[in-house]
Protein backbone atom coordinates (compact mmCIF):
# COMPACT_ATOMS: atom_id res chain seq x y z
CA UNK A 1 0.00 0.00 0.00
CA UNK A 2 1.51 3.34 -0.98
CA UNK A 3 1.47 6.35 1.30
CA UNK A 4 -1.12 8.03 -0.92
CA UNK A 5 -3.46 5.08 -0.30
CA UNK A 6 -3.16 5.38 3.46
CA UNK A 7 -4.89 7.52 6.02
CA UNK A 8 -3.66 7.88 9.59
CA UNK A 9 -6.47 7.40 12.08
CA UNK A 10 -5.59 9.10 15.34
CA UNK A 11 -6.91 7.66 18.57
CA UNK A 12 -6.26 8.77 22.11
CA UNK A 13 -3.33 6.99 23.71
CA UNK A 14 -2.09 5.32 20.53
CA UNK A 15 0.11 6.20 17.60
CA UNK A 16 -1.43 6.46 14.17
CA UNK A 17 -3.30 3.52 12.75
CA UNK A 18 -2.73 3.10 9.06
CA UNK A 19 -5.84 2.23 7.10
CA UNK A 20 -6.69 2.63 3.40
CA UNK A 21 -8.07 6.00 2.30
CA UNK A 22 -11.82 6.29 2.56
CA UNK A 23 -11.99 3.92 5.54
CA UNK A 24 -13.11 6.62 7.95
CA UNK A 25 -16.89 6.28 7.66
CA UNK A 26 -19.60 8.84 7.47
CA UNK A 27 -22.09 6.21 8.62
CA UNK A 28 -22.12 2.61 9.79
CA UNK A 29 -22.67 -0.34 7.52
CA UNK A 30 -25.83 -2.34 8.20
CA UNK A 31 -27.10 -5.90 7.87
CA UNK A 32 -28.47 -4.85 4.45
CA UNK A 33 -24.90 -4.01 3.35
CA UNK A 34 -23.74 -7.39 4.62
CA UNK A 35 -26.57 -9.15 2.76
CA UNK A 36 -25.48 -7.40 -0.44
CA UNK A 37 -21.91 -8.62 0.11
CA UNK A 38 -23.13 -12.19 0.69
CA UNK A 39 -25.22 -12.12 -2.50
CA UNK A 40 -22.60 -10.42 -4.69
CA UNK A 41 -19.85 -12.86 -3.69
CA UNK A 42 -21.96 -16.04 -3.70
CA UNK A 43 -21.25 -16.74 -0.04
CA UNK A 44 -23.11 -19.63 1.57
CA UNK A 45 -24.37 -17.73 4.60
CA UNK A 46 -27.67 -16.35 5.82
CA UNK A 47 -28.63 -13.52 8.12
CA UNK A 48 -31.05 -14.12 10.97
CA UNK A 49 -32.66 -10.82 11.94
CA UNK A 50 -34.67 -9.36 14.80
CA UNK A 51 -33.25 -11.69 17.43
CA UNK A 52 -33.37 -9.16 20.24
CA UNK A 53 -30.44 -8.89 22.61
CA UNK A 54 -27.46 -10.96 21.41
CA UNK A 55 -24.66 -9.03 23.17
CA UNK A 56 -23.28 -12.06 24.99
CA UNK A 57 -22.53 -15.59 23.86
CA UNK A 58 -25.20 -16.97 26.18
CA UNK A 59 -27.87 -14.52 24.95
CA UNK A 60 -27.00 -15.18 21.29
CA UNK A 61 -27.10 -18.96 21.78
CA UNK A 62 -30.43 -18.75 23.62
CA UNK A 63 -31.94 -16.53 20.92
CA UNK A 64 -30.94 -19.04 18.24
CA UNK A 65 -31.58 -22.23 20.22
CA UNK A 66 -28.01 -23.47 19.63
CA UNK A 67 -25.09 -24.34 21.88
CA UNK A 68 -22.80 -21.53 23.08
CA UNK A 69 -19.79 -23.17 21.39
CA UNK A 70 -21.40 -22.40 18.01
CA UNK A 71 -21.20 -18.63 18.61
CA UNK A 72 -18.12 -16.92 17.19
CA UNK A 73 -16.77 -13.46 17.87
CA UNK A 74 -14.90 -11.11 15.55
CA UNK A 75 -12.48 -8.93 17.50
CA UNK A 76 -10.29 -6.16 16.13
CA UNK A 77 -6.81 -5.89 17.60
CA UNK A 78 -4.24 -3.19 17.01
CA UNK A 79 -0.75 -4.60 16.47
CA UNK A 80 2.36 -2.47 16.02
CA UNK A 81 4.39 -3.06 12.90
CA UNK A 82 7.63 -4.78 13.87
CA UNK A 83 9.41 -2.98 11.01
CA UNK A 84 7.84 0.49 10.87
CA UNK A 85 8.11 2.68 13.94
CA UNK A 86 4.77 4.08 15.05
CA UNK A 87 2.55 2.27 12.54
CA UNK A 88 -0.28 0.20 13.98
CA UNK A 89 -1.95 -2.50 11.90
CA UNK A 90 -5.54 -3.58 12.57
CA UNK A 91 -5.91 -7.38 12.73
CA UNK A 92 -9.25 -9.19 12.90
CA UNK A 93 -9.29 -12.28 15.13
CA UNK A 94 -12.23 -14.68 14.83
CA UNK A 95 -12.61 -17.06 17.73
CA UNK A 96 -15.10 -19.25 19.53
CA UNK A 97 -17.17 -16.92 21.69
CA UNK A 98 -16.55 -18.99 24.81
CA UNK A 99 -12.76 -18.76 24.54
CA UNK A 100 -10.35 -16.06 25.64
CA UNK A 101 -8.17 -14.61 22.87
CA UNK A 102 -4.56 -14.68 24.05
CA UNK A 103 -2.68 -11.51 23.12
CA UNK A 104 0.61 -13.31 23.71
CA UNK A 105 -0.12 -15.68 20.83
CA UNK A 106 -0.98 -12.77 18.53
CA UNK A 107 2.15 -10.92 19.59
CA UNK A 108 4.34 -13.98 18.99
CA UNK A 109 2.92 -14.38 15.48
CA UNK A 110 3.75 -10.77 14.60
CA UNK A 111 7.03 -10.64 16.51
CA UNK A 112 6.03 -7.86 18.90
CA UNK A 113 5.66 -7.46 22.65
CA UNK A 114 2.34 -8.75 24.07
CA UNK A 115 1.97 -5.43 25.92
CA UNK A 116 1.76 -3.67 22.56
CA UNK A 117 -1.21 -5.74 21.27
CA UNK A 118 -4.42 -3.88 22.15
CA UNK A 119 -8.16 -4.24 21.62
CA UNK A 120 -9.39 -1.60 19.21
CA UNK A 121 -11.74 0.93 20.81
CA UNK A 122 -15.30 1.03 19.48
CA UNK A 123 -14.69 4.14 17.35
CA UNK A 124 -11.74 2.48 15.63
CA UNK A 125 -13.76 -0.71 15.04
CA UNK A 126 -16.44 1.38 13.34
CA UNK A 127 -13.91 3.42 11.33
CA UNK A 128 -11.92 0.42 10.11
CA UNK A 129 -14.53 -2.30 9.71
CA UNK A 130 -17.62 -0.18 9.15
CA UNK A 131 -19.76 -2.06 11.66
CA UNK A 132 -20.43 -1.19 15.30
CA UNK A 133 -18.73 -3.25 18.00
CA UNK A 134 -21.17 -5.96 19.05
CA UNK A 135 -22.37 -6.59 15.49
CA UNK A 136 -19.10 -7.09 13.59
CA UNK A 137 -19.39 -9.86 11.00
CA UNK A 138 -16.38 -12.02 10.09
CA UNK A 139 -16.21 -10.51 6.56
CA UNK A 140 -17.79 -7.81 4.38
CA UNK A 141 -15.92 -4.98 6.07
CA UNK A 142 -15.35 -1.48 4.81
CA UNK A 143 -11.59 -2.02 4.93
CA UNK A 144 -9.79 -5.25 4.15
CA UNK A 145 -7.61 -6.28 7.09
CA UNK A 146 -5.58 -9.41 7.82
CA UNK A 147 -7.69 -12.12 9.47
CA UNK A 148 -6.71 -14.80 11.98
CA UNK A 149 -9.14 -17.63 12.70
CA UNK A 150 -8.50 -19.41 15.97
CA UNK A 151 -7.65 -23.09 15.50
CA UNK A 152 -10.37 -24.06 18.02
CA UNK A 153 -13.01 -23.29 15.37
CA UNK A 154 -11.76 -26.12 13.16
CA UNK A 155 -12.95 -28.55 15.85
CA UNK A 156 -16.52 -27.42 15.20
CA UNK A 157 -16.39 -28.50 11.55
CA UNK A 158 -17.49 -32.02 12.49
CA UNK A 159 -20.10 -31.04 15.08
CA UNK A 160 -23.47 -29.32 14.74
CA UNK A 161 -23.34 -29.82 10.98
CA UNK A 162 -20.38 -27.44 10.97
CA UNK A 163 -22.75 -24.52 11.61
CA UNK A 164 -21.50 -21.45 13.45
CA UNK A 165 -23.07 -18.05 14.10
CA UNK A 166 -21.33 -14.68 14.13
CA UNK A 167 -22.10 -10.99 14.00
CA UNK A 168 -24.61 -9.99 11.36
CA UNK A 169 -24.07 -6.25 11.18
CA UNK A 170 -25.85 -5.10 14.33
CA UNK A 171 -26.67 -6.36 17.83
CA UNK A 172 -29.98 -7.93 16.79
CA UNK A 173 -28.74 -9.82 13.73
CA UNK A 174 -26.54 -12.92 13.48
CA UNK A 175 -25.10 -14.72 10.49
CA UNK A 176 -25.21 -18.48 10.02
CA UNK A 177 -22.45 -20.17 8.02
CA UNK A 178 -20.16 -23.18 8.21
CA UNK A 179 -16.61 -23.27 9.47
CA UNK A 180 -15.52 -24.35 5.98
CA UNK A 181 -17.21 -21.35 4.38
CA UNK A 182 -15.74 -18.99 6.98
CA UNK A 183 -12.24 -20.19 6.15
CA UNK A 184 -12.87 -20.00 2.41
CA UNK A 185 -14.32 -16.50 2.42
CA UNK A 186 -11.88 -14.89 4.85
CA UNK A 187 -8.72 -16.57 3.52
CA UNK A 188 -7.62 -16.39 7.12
CA UNK A 189 -4.45 -17.58 8.74
CA UNK A 190 -5.40 -20.35 11.18
CA UNK A 191 -3.52 -20.06 14.47
CA UNK A 192 -3.96 -21.27 18.02
CA UNK A 193 -4.69 -17.91 19.66
CA UNK A 194 -7.16 -18.77 22.42
CA UNK A 195 -7.49 -20.48 25.75
CA UNK A 196 -10.57 -21.71 27.64
CA UNK A 197 -12.14 -18.93 29.73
Amino acid sequence: MTHSEKTALETEGSPHITVPSGAVPTDALTPADLQTCIAEHGIAARLIRNLGDTRTVQLAAAALGVTPEQIIKSLLFLVPSPTQTGDIQPILVISNGERYVDRKAIAAHFGVSPKKVKFAPADVVLAVLGYPAGGVPPFGHRTSVPVIVDASLQNLGDRHGGLIYGGGGDEGTLMELTVTELLRVTGATVLDVSTAE
